[in-house]
């Protein structure tokens, strides 16, 4: 990534290049990676792990499986960003520029791996719980629990790191020379197929069914509205859909232009050779990693919970997220007890105030 110039013939001759070396493209940014990495990184770990205490904090007050699923998310970001953009960009790259035993460079390419899909697929609970609960309500009153989730957390965290042990043989694309094996062509599809198209398509179609039943609702409600009394106003995309649409349609943007490298060095051009496709593979880059470090905001522009719970571990404070509130079924029974009290009163002070009749008020002979 951070490769000089290609030299002339003289030159090569005194240092020594390979004839291969001298095709190498140039890397065209210099050393702004370096500084955009440092600044992400120093940025991006403080934040998520802000996140991740307050997204702990709403859990264990709500008890709800969807800060589980988020929490799983940031928990992934920090580990895509320590192995990623520290230890492979920053540190083999920028600090040791590769000269490092192979077999902890091809360890360290699987844990990133296992790691960045970590990071995405940890996003696909999410998306079908909240599918269940808009367009399956009862079914998700029963399934969607802690418990459960954590369980689904925990697959997806081991599947993903059983998906990085193959690309232990991923090839480096700035510096391999020769062009794409079998091997090298089934590992690429295998990573743009699992980082991009398959939860893509995932993303798709529960998002549009999401969106289809929300909106097949707010027809009924009008059309109810139309031909009898007026009922509750429609019902509008919540908070929490607007969160997930928001996360997903980031992601789908910020991880397109390096699924579209990656194939094109493939098939058209190498990286190794061609400082334009070096030049799309660097950028690329620093938009994927980009995704790490934006839920924070995310999730503070759509969701007032956050807010208030980054509020109070910021000013360390540990009160409750919300006054207290009655229970619709305890506020009943408190009305209705309330009702009959009064009323007992009521009938007891009208007994008191109205006249005896004279053959109540005769005394006994």
């Amino acid at each position: 990534m951070f490769d000089g110039p290609n030299v002339t013939a003289s030159a090569h001759q005194e240092l020594g290049l390979k004839p291969e070396e001298l095709q190498k493209s140039k890397c065209v940014l210099g050393f702004i990676p370096v500084i955009y990495y440092s600044i992400l990184l120093c940025v991006g770990v403080p934040v998520n792990i802000l996140t991740a205490v307050a997204l702990s904090r709403l859990a264990s007050r709500t008890k709800k499986a969807l800060y589980y699923y988020l929490l799983a998310v940031t928990g992934s970001d920090i580990l895509s960003q320590l192995f990623i953009i520290f230890v492979g960009f920053l540190l083999e790259t920028a600090v040791f520029h590769r000269d490092v035993p192979t077999l902890l460079l091809h360890s360290v390419s699987a844990a990133e791996f296992a790691a960045n899909h970590a990071s995405i697929w940890s996003t696909v609970p999410l998306t079908v719980d909240r599918y269940v609960a808009l367009c399956h309500p009862l079914l998700h009153r029963q399934i969607s629990y802690p418990a459960r989730a954590r369980k689904i957390i925990a697959v997806v965290l081991v599947l993903s790191l059983a998906s990085g042990v193959p690309f232990f043989w991923w090839s480096d694309m700035w510096r391999n020379s020769n062009p794409p094996t079998a091997l090298d062509t089934v590992l690429i599809w295998t990573h743009v197929t699992i980082i991009y198209f398959l939860p893509c398509s995932i993303f798709l179609v529960l998002n549009s069914l999401i969106i289809h039943t929300l909106r097949a609702r707010q027809r009924q409600q009008r059309c109810q509205e139309e031909q009898g009394p007026k009922s509750a106003p429609p019902r509008r995309l919540g908070k929490t859909t607007a969160m997930l649409l928001a996360i997903t349609s980031v992601f789908s943007v910020l991880w397109a232009p390096r699924t579209v490298v990656v194939i094109y060095h493939l098939y058209v051009s190498s990286v190794h050779r061609d400082w334009r496709v070096h030049l799309a593979y660097d950028l690329s880059n620093m938009l994927a990693m980009l995704n790490t470090a934006v839920n924070f905001f995310l999730y503070c522009f759509v969701s007032k919970p956050f807010r208030s719970a980054v509020r109070d571990v910021v000013l360390l404070r540990g009160g409750p997220l919300y006054p207290r509130r009655t229970l619709p079924q305890q506020q009943a029974h408190t009305n209705a007890s309330i009702s009959s009290l009064y009323s007992g009163n009521n009938k007891r002070s009208q007994r008191d105030s109205t006249p005896m009749s004279p053959r109540r008020a005769r005394k006994p002979s």
